[in-house]
């Protein structure tokens, strides 16, 4: 059965195109993703993001648990910061990516991806033997919405947000009247914050954001504006970018893995061996040379050899031109200003291998 958010009637009522995504049913566009984009580039978007998972990690040894289960040193957490990591599985394959967010002593937060919330539970629990550790998933108790784009933090702060924040914190806070945890964080290369707040309260925020957003041009964001968004910030995508039979290495998160990390934890020894030597694919991004787009799944060739595959792939509103991030061989030639192919409709199409970010990421505020 799909399930709906409790604002799904919202997005009926704003005669949103509604899709299955991830077992949920999803706006995944209000008028054109072009339009939403761009509006998330130069004023501020509301996006329904409920889908989400959030589980709550507690108990005298959750830190010495959650040190086993991610590669993020988090003993180097401090109160009210967050931190990106992986879930890996234990040849370094990632179960899902993770962010986490320390609340209180040996309390935290982590927000998983919706797809893989049952995956990740399972894997946490069976991995939880021998820890003094509760995990709780209430992911069904709380809605999570994104308020993203250069004029959002103007626009919770007309709302009565009273605290400053920097980038990857969370904070208590009160809006409307009701308490809720705000975090500075998003998931487009913009600044902006994710608002999670029992679901009872939720269909409320969400006109309150609208109405006090309308003299910032605000606007509801789909599905659609959100891949576009994330892909122009060449963020990854859970089931595109990443999967179980990729590393973190492979991925080229290796900026997000520790090196002097103490503690062993799940796939340890493959990482620490590939941030030396490297894996046996990297993940590349590109830019077409023609006016085609490269989709999820289409194979790519360099000097008339299949050596991968793309993973993600769209028009950029921003760059007017088509992106997209691939797998390939992991080979010295296969590098910034190299020219691959892409076959599409059984024809092959030069790209060239760009630097990523494909436009520049806004999200870093300093206090």
């Amino acid at each position: 059965m799909t399930k709906e958010t409790f604002l799904h009637e919202k997005h009926v009522q704003l005669g949103a195109k509604m899709v299955d995504f991830a077992g949920w049913h999803m706006p995944v566009q209000y008028t054109s993703i072009i339009e939403e984009h761009n509006t998330v580039r130069n004023a501020v978007g509301l996006f329904d993001v409920s889908h989400m998972g959030e589980v709550f990690v507690s108990g005298k040894d959750s830190l010495d648990f959650l040190q086993k289960i991610v590669p993020q040193d988090i003993s180097k957490l401090v109160y009210e910061k967050a931190v990106y990591c992986q879930l890996p599985n234990l040849d370094g394959g990632l179960i899902d990516d993770l962010i986490i967010y320390k609340l209180g002593i040996n309390y935290y937060m982590i927000i998983c991806n919706a797809s893989r919330i049952d995956e990740d539970l399972n894997w946490m629990v069976r991995n939880s033997k021998g820890f003094d550790v509760k995990i709780d998933n209430q992911s069904h108790n709380y809605s999570l919405l994104a308020v993203q784009g250069p004029k959002a933090d103007m626009l919770l702060r007309k709302m009565g947000l009273d605290t400053a924040q920097e980038s990857f914190t969370i904070k208590a806070a009160e809006l409307c009247g009701h308490k809720l945890l705000v975090s500075r964080t998003g998931y487009t290369g913009e600044d902006g914050y994710e608002v999670l707040v029992e679901n009872k309260f939720s269909e409320e925020l969400w006109d309150k954001i609208l109405e006090f957003g309308q003299e910032f041009g605000i606007k509801p964001i789909g599905l659609g504006a959100r891949d576009t968004l994330r892909l122009e910030a060449a963020l990854h995508l859970y089931g595109n970018d990443l999967d179980e039979n990729s590393t973190p290495v492979e991925a080229g998160l290796s900026w997000s893995i520790p090196k002097d990390k103490i503690a062993d934890y799940n796939g340890k020894k493959v990482i620490m061996e590939q941030l030396l030597n490297g894996g046996s694919k990297k993940l590349i991004g590109f830019k077409m040379l023609d006016k085609n787009i490269a989709r999820h799944g289409y194979d790519v060739y360099y000097n008339g050899e299949k050596v991968g595959v793309v993973t993600s792939g769209c028009v950029s509103p921003v760059l007017g031109a088509n992106i997209g991030l691939a797998y390939v061989k992991n080979v010295k030639d296969i590098c910034t200003g190299s020219v691959i192919q892409v076959m599409i409709r059984e024809k092959l199409h030069d790209a060239e291998v760009v630097k990523r970010p494909f436009v520049a990421k806004k999200n870093k505020v300093k206090i």
